[in-house]
């Protein structure tokens, strides 16, 4: 990033007093303690950036009058001193404004995460991060960058266990409504006791899709590596045509979805190219499952929540040596089948009991970010042209959007260079 600077930072504040009060965190929702990071670009607006800036702020004053739970910090609760809630005390949210002569041309493919694109939230970090008490950390960071083209860069920062993707996808349609002086499209809703475990719990599934916490659970300082590695690999993008996806498709079961055929065959790709000696290891593959409509009652509309559960697949390497690919379609399925209401119940309740976080052991989770449509959104200085992760955290398998002129999806993963190699000679293998 070239001449990489600070314009502006400051911190937002909801622009009329709000109720200070408690929001009650999930098992969901703590299972997800964590930052995640993601950028939108946009062509040059008709309107300066400084105007762009001044917009953004004036909607974000609007905007956390309805989410202020977001403009609030993360502290024990009054009923149980080792259980995170929310405080909604007004803290604020920090944005940055900035400025680059990187110009769009130079970054290349925008639809995957890449080294370049960490510069955008270059300024939302904190030093030291891991020293911190979590109390005193902001649940949102947003920075807006001017690139020398003219475009703009729009980056958010912000603590999973506030929002799931669904939930954000309406936290950036109401941003880009107040934006453009509109009203909200839809009024959030935080409140997650429909997510309550079950006194006494009542676990009776095995729940394979969450480890046992290897960490201090007692512990409130914010550490800002959960989920990541020390030496991560390269990240690689692989394309899969709307020709390639039919054939995968047709070497599936029929009835089955195009995420269902992919899946199956990201998961043995990925398997066979990682493990190649221990052919009684199980692989498992996670992927999010929208509860709101499996629970009874169902979640209200507007959920300001965590409401995606890891379903799973599992099935061990000597299988998906022998087996076809048919067979691992199945175990997806299977996978999506069993949330219903009585197995979230149970996973809630799993939680409750182990505080464990998605599983950890010969996992993956693949994560369909082509469907939560994070890129419909208009804001007062242009339509989005991409949305992407800033970057790929080991164990995230990303399925993107293809080109908007040839359409189809593109696998982004982080691996070693000799086991991408067969991963693609895998996925492209019939």
């Amino acid at each position: 990033m070239e001449n990489l600077k600070i314009v502006e930072k400051i911190v937002i504040f909801p622009g009329k007093p709000t109720e200070r009060r408690r929001i009650f965190l999930s098992n969901i929702d703590l299972s997800l303690i964590g930052y995640q990071e993601s950028v939108s670009f946009f062509d040059p607006p008709k309107i300066s950036f400084a105007e762009a800036c001044e917009k953004l702020y004036r909607a974000l004053e609007r905007l956390f009058v309805h989410y202020d739970f977001f403009a609030g910090r993360l502290v024990p609760s009054l009923e149980d001193s080792q259980r995170l809630e929310i405080n909604c005390n007004g803290a604020g949210v920090v944005v940055v404004a900035a400025a680059t002569e990187t110009k769009l041309s130079q970054l290349g493919e925008l639809m995957a995460p890449k080294p370049e694109f960490r510069q955008f939230v270059e300024f939302l970090r904190k030093e030291n991060e891991e020293e911190i008490e979590i109390q005193d950390m902001p649940l949102l960071f947003i920075q807006l960058t001017q690139l020398g083209c003219g475009g703009l860069a729009f980056a958010s920062r912000y603590n999973h266990c506030v929002l799931d993707g669904v939930a954000v996808r309406e936290f950036l349609a109401n941003m880009a409504a107040l934006t453009r002086s509109e009203q909200m499209v839809i009024i959030p809703n935080p409140d997650r006791t429909l997510f309550k475990a079950r006194n006494p719990p009542i676990i009776i599934h095995p729940h394979y899709e969450y480890s046992k916490p290897i960490i201090d659970t007692h512990s409130f300082n914010f550490n800002p590596t959960l989920h990541q590695s020390s030496l991560p690999n390269q990240t690689h993008l692989i394309y899969l045509s709307p020709s390639r996806i039919a054939t995968i498709k047709k070497a599936s079961l029929r009835n089955c979805t195009t995420f269902q055929a992919v899946a199956a065959k990201i998961w043995k790709a990925r398997t066979l190219a990682v493990e190649t000696k221990d052919i009684d290891k199980i692989s498992t593959m996670l992927f999010p499952v929208d509860a709101r409509k499996k629970i009874v009652p169902h979640v209200p509309i507007g959920f300001a929540g965590n409401a995606l559960i890891p379903g799973f697949a599992r099935a061990s390497v000597r299988e998906m040596r022998e087996e076809e690919d048919h067979v691992f379609v199945k175990k997806v399925q299977e996978g999506l089948e069993r949330l219903d209401d009585e197995y979230v119940r149970s996973s809630v309740d799993w939680l409750e009991v182990n505080k464990g976080v998605p599983c950890r052991e010969d996992s993956f989770s693949l994560v369909a970010w082509w469907r939560l449509g994070l890129e419909e959104d208009e804001f007062v200085w242009g339509k989005i042209k991409c949305t992407t992760p800033v970057l790929v955290k080991p164990g995230l398998v990303y399925l993107l959007p293809g080109t908007r002129d040839e359409g189809g999806l593109s696998i982004c993963l982080e691996l070693p260079n000799d086991q991408i190699k067969e991963f693609h000679r895998l996925m492209m293998e019939d």
